[in-house]
C-alpha cells in the first residue's frame, strides 16, 4: 500500500446570490460573506450569530430531553445533602467533564465523589465494578459524563443498589436507551435540542447551566455566592477542542469564549499545565489540540486519568506543578510508545501485499499498548487515507480504536459488523471496540467488505477544499486581520485556504530537514511562504500553483505577512 501524497483540489461552489444577500444586508464584507456561504451559513441571522458568537446565544439547556428530570433530582440531592458521584471517561473530554461538575458541586457546598475507569483494568464506560465502588462509598446519585448511553445493564444495576443514575453523553445511542432516572444526550430519539454535535463536556456544561438556574429559582443562593459559569469555560473549551467535534453553532460559542478564559485562566492546575507545555500568550485551538490536551490525556492512555482530574481541581500552584510535570513525563513516554507502534504498524502495512487491494486498514498485535493505538490509527489515516482500526490483543481478546475519513461513517460501519464484535461505540469519525481474537479474521474481511461497498477510488484521495482563487494584490495584512472574525478554526470551520496561480519561486530551501521555506513572486509582489513537513515537495519546478492560508508571522518582535502552504503543484498542472 502506497502512502497518499496527492490531494484533490476543489474550489468550493459558492452561490453569488447568497454572498450578495449577506453583503447587501450589512452582515459581512465580500470576503467574509464568501467564507460564510462556503460553510453553509447563508441566512443573514445565522451569519450574524456566527460572527458575534455571544454567550447569550446559547440554546436553552432545558430543550435537552431529560434535563428537567435531571435537575429536579440533583436539586433535591443538593437540598438534602445527598452524596453525588460523577463518573467519567478517561480521555480529555471525560477528564474536563468530571473536573467541571466536581468543581461546580464543590462551589455550591457539596462534597462529591468522582470515578474514572482505568483504561486497562476497567475498559471504557460505566462498569458494574464502578457502580459497586460508588455504592460502597455511599453514592445516592450518579452522574455520568461523556459515557453511559449504551449502559443498559449497568443502569439496571444502579437501580438494584439504590443509586439514581443520570446519564449525560454525546455518543451514538444504541437500539435501547438505558432505564435511568434521566438520560441527556442530544442524539437520543425525540430530543428537540437544535444542535446535535456537542462534546461530552458541552452536555455537562448545559446540565450545570440548568442546575444553577433551578437552584436560583429555589432560592438556594440566598445568602451564599452564586457560581460564575464563565469561569468554567476554560474546561469546556479544552474538552471540546480535544474531542474534535464541529466548531459550529453552540460549540463555536463555547470555544470562542473558553479560549479567552484559558488564556487568562486563574486555575492553578491549568497554569501549571500551560507552563510545562510551553504555552504562553493567547491560547488558540492549535495550542489546545497539540500541546495542552495531549499532556492531560497522557496519564489516561498509559496509567490512570485521575491525575488529570486532580490537576484541574488543584487550588495550589505549588501542589499543581509536580502533577503537571508528571503528566509531561507521561506524555513523553506516550510519544515514545506511539513512535514504536507506528513503526511496527508501517512495517506490517508495507510487508502485506493483500492490503494494497483493500479500502480499509485493520491491524492487530499483542505488542501494542491499547491506550495509544487510537493516535497511531490517526497517523495511518493521514498517511494512507483509509478508514483504520488498530487492535491491541491480550489473552485471546482485543481492544480496538478506529479513525475514519470524510465519506465513511465509522460507527455505522461497525454496526454492520456487530456480529463479529463483543462491544463497540463512538461516532462518525472515531470509535472503539472489543473483539474476540477468534472472530478477528472474519471482522477484518467484513469491515473491508463494508468499506469496499461505500468508498470509491476518488474517496481514497484526500480532498482539499479551497475557499477561492485569489490575486496577489488581495493578499494583505488587512485581509489577515479580517479573517480573525472567523476564528476559532477547527472541525466544521476550517481555516480559510486560497489558491494563488503561477507563482514564481525566487528562493527555496529546507528547514530542519523537514519544512519547506520559500519566497514566491506573484503579480509583482514577493511573499515569504512556509510548507510544514513538505521538504519532499521542493522539486516541482520554478512556477507553482499554491494553496495557502495567509498569516502574520512574528519573529524577534517583528510582524510580517507569510503564506502557510497547504499544497502545491507545478503551475498549470
Amino acid at each position: 500500500m502506497q502512502q497518499v501524497r496527492e490531494k484533490r483540489w476543489k474550489v468550493r461552489d459558492c452561490d453569488p446570490l447568497n454572498v450578495d444577500c449577506l453583503v447587501q444586508g450589512g452582515v459581512a464584507s465580500p470576503l467574509l460573506a464568501r467564507l460564510l456561504v462556503n460553510r453553509a451559513v447563508c441566512d443573514p441571522a445565522d451569519a450574524s450569530r456566527f460572527l458575534s458568537s455571544a454567550l447569550g446565544q446559547l440554546h436553552d439547556p432545558f430543550l435537552l430531553l431529560g434535563m428537567d428530570r435531571a435537575v429536579e433530582r440533583l436539586a433535591a440531592a443538593v437540598k438534602n445533602g445527598e452524596k453525588i458521584c460523577v463518573y467519567g471517561d478517561y480521555d480529555v473530554d471525560g477528564i474536563t467533564s468530571v473536573a467541571l461538575l466536581i468543581s461546580f458541586f464543590r462551589s455550591i457546598g457539596l462534597d462529591p465523589l468522582y470515578f474514572i475507569p482505568d483504561r486497562l483494568v476497567d475498559g471504557y464506560g460505566l462498569s458494574a465494578d464502578g457502580v459497586a465502588r460508588a455504592a460502597a462509598l455511599g453514592a445516592q446519585v450518579m452522574v455520568t459524563v461523556d459515557c453511559g448511553i449504551t449502559a443498559v445493564v449497568e443502569a439496571a444495576l444502579c437501580r438494584e443498589v439504590g443509586i439514581d443514575l443520570i446519564i449525560t453523553d454525546h455518543h451514538m445511542p444504541g437500539d435501547v436507551i438505558p432505564d435511568a432516572c434521566a438520560v441527556i444526550n442530544p442524539l437520543q430519539p425525540g430530543c428537540p435540542f437544535p444542535f446535535k454535535s456537542l462534546a461530552g463536556v458541552g452536555v455537562a456544561f448545559n446540565l450545570m447551566i440548568a442546575l444553577r438556574s433551578r437552584l436560583r429559582k429555589n432560592g438556594y443562593f440566598a445568602g451564599r455566592e452564586e457560581p460564575n459559569l464563565r469561569e468554567y469555560l476554560d474546561l469546556v473549551a479544552m474538552g471540546t477542542v480535544a474531542d474534535v467535534v464541529p466548531l459550529a453553532d453552540e460549540n463555536r460559542i463555547l470555544v470562542k469564549h473558553g479560549l479567552r478564559e484559558l488564556t487568562n485562566s486563574l486555575r492553578p492546575g491549568m497554569q501549571a499545565l500551560k507552563a510545562v507545555a510551553g504555552v504562553n500568550g493567547v491560547v488558540g485551538c492549535g495550542a489546545v489540540g497539540f500541546r495542552l490536551a495531549p499532556r492531560l490525556n497522557a496519564a489516561g492512555r498509559l496509567e490512570n486519568a485521575a491525575m488529570g482530574v486532580e490537576l484541574l481541581l488543584c487550588n495550589d500552584r505549588k501542589g499543581a506543578e509536580p502533577m503537571a510535570a508528571a503528566l509531561d513525563n507521561s506524555n513523553a513516554e506516550r510519544q515514545a510508545v506511539e513512535r514504536e507502534i507506528l513503526s511496527d504498524a508501517l512495517a506490517i502495512v508495507r510487508s502485506t501485499p493483500a492490503l494494497s487491494s483493500r479500502k480499509s486498514i485493520v491491524l492487530a498485535s499483542e505488542a501494542w499498548h491499547p491506550g495509544v493505538i487510537g493516535i497511531v490509527a490517526s497517523r495511518l489515516v493521514d498517511m494512507f487515507h483509509r478508514p483504520t482500526i488498530l487492535i491491541a490483543l491480550k489473552d485471546g481478546n482485543g481492544k480496538g480504536s478506529g479513525r475514519s475519513i470524510a465519506n465513511f461513517h465509522l460507527h455505522d460501519a461497525l454496526t454492520a459488523c456487530a456480529d463479529e464484535l463483543l462491544k463497540f461505540g463512538g461516532h462518525k469519525h472515531a470509535a472503539g471496540l472489543s473483539i474476540s481474537e477468534e472472530t478477528l479474521e472474519t471482522f477484518v474481511a467484513r469491515f473491508d467488505e463494508v468499506a469496499a461497498g461505500l468508498l470509491t477510488a476518488e474517496d481514497l484521495v484526500p480532498l482539499l477544499l479551497i475557499d477561492g482563487e485569489i490575486e496577489a494584490t488581495e493578499i494583505t495584512s488587512a485581509m489577515v486581520e479580517e479573517l480573525e472574525a472567523m476564528k476559532p478554526f477547527g472541525m466544521g470551520n476550517p481555516e480559510p485556504v486560497f489558491l494563488l496561480r503561477d507563482a514564481e519561486v525566487c528562493d527555496c530551501r529546507t528547514l530542519k530537514e523537514t519544512h519547506l521555506k520559500m519566497r514566491l513572486n506573484a503579480g509583482g509582489r514577493v511573499f515569504d511562504a512556509i510548507g510544514f513537513s513538505m521538504a519532499g515537495r521542493a522539486e516541482l519546478g520554478d512556477r507553482l500553483d499554491v494553496v495557502f492560508s495567509p498569516a502574520m508571522n512574528v519573529w524577534n518582535g517583528r510582524s510580517s505577512l507569510q503564506l502557510t502552504i497547504k499544497d502545491l503543484r507545478k503551475a498549470g498542472g
